[in-house]
């Protein structure tokens, strides 16, 4: 059996300011925008690399779906960005004003810090120990 995880739903209130945010402050790529009706569209996007897995952004339709925005997970962390340069990486949400809600520090299984993203969604920032 060979399976792997694809997408991931990211709910979002916006899709062209989803798209700005994760494409020109986190440097994602735009995998695809496709329209599907006047107000659903098909948006992916994923870090730079080799990583196959991809977001999907999904604006909120209802209202139970706008409650989601930012809080998918109840305050915890969302997701995890691994790098394989953390202070490059880390340096560039800071110059691009990205939230940064735990510092940098030193883990057992390598550097982390905590981000938020334009919804307030928290990421792990993390470059594993090799």
């Amino acid at each position: 059996m060979n399976q792997q995880l694809t997408h991931i739903t990211l709910v979002v209130r916006d899709y062209d300011e989803a798209i700005q945010f994760y494409t020109q402050q986190l440097g994602f790529e735009l995998i695809e925008d496709t329209i599907l009706s006047e107000t659903k569209r098909w948006v992916l996007v994923k870090p730079r690399g080799s990583g196959y897995c991809s977001l999907l952004l999904a604006k909120a339709a209802t209202d139970e779906q706008s409650t989601r925005i930012g809080n998918q997970t109840g305050g915890r962390v969302f997701l995890f960005l691994s790098t394989d340069n953390f202070e490059r990486d880390y340096n560039s949400l800071l110059t691009k004003g990205i939230t940064i809600v735990r510092e940098p520090s030193e883990e057992v299984y390598g550097t982390v810090c905590v981000f938020a993203d334009l919804y307030g969604n928290y990421w792990d920032l993390i470059q594993y120990k090799r």
